[in-house]
């Protein structure tokens, strides 16, 4: 899968998860993944070179998948405990585990906004 594809594979997951939107940052100069006003990923909007994707996950989580693949590293420009950047160019992580984390930054993201706002996502 092309770089490009890769890309438009992560911005389709994001749109399929209740409430969330994918829209382009200029001033991040970046995809943002967005539920609620609050982030669950970011991707770089380089289609060449490098591209990564920025996700976040338990820290014990996160420090099992750095030791397991060399193409997830600590977060770029976040809080490296939380979060993780996926280089997409690497072809080591394949589309299940890719939308698999992406869902997972979803859903840890979702767990922590107020109950209210929860509720009214599992309406749509």
């Amino acid at each position: 899968m092309s770089v490009e594809e890769r890309v438009e594979f992560c911005i389709a997951q994001g749109n399929k998860l209740a409430g969330a939107q994918v829209y382009y940052r200029e001033d991040w100069d970046c995809y943002y993944f967005d539920i609620a006003g609050k982030y669950f990923g970011l991707l770089s909007a380089k289609s060449g070179g490098e591209s990564f994707i920025t996700l976040k996950n338990l820290p014990e989580v996160n420090e099992e998948l750095r030791a397991s693949y060399q193409a997830i590293r600590p977060g770029y420009y976040t809080n490296k405990v939380h979060w993780n950047s996926i280089d997409l160019t690497s072809g080591e992580i394949g589309k299940e585990m890719l939308a698999s984390l992406i869902i997972s930054s979803y859903q840890l993201v979702v767990s922590k906004l107020p109950k209210k706002v929860q509720a009214t996502l599992l309406e749509k």
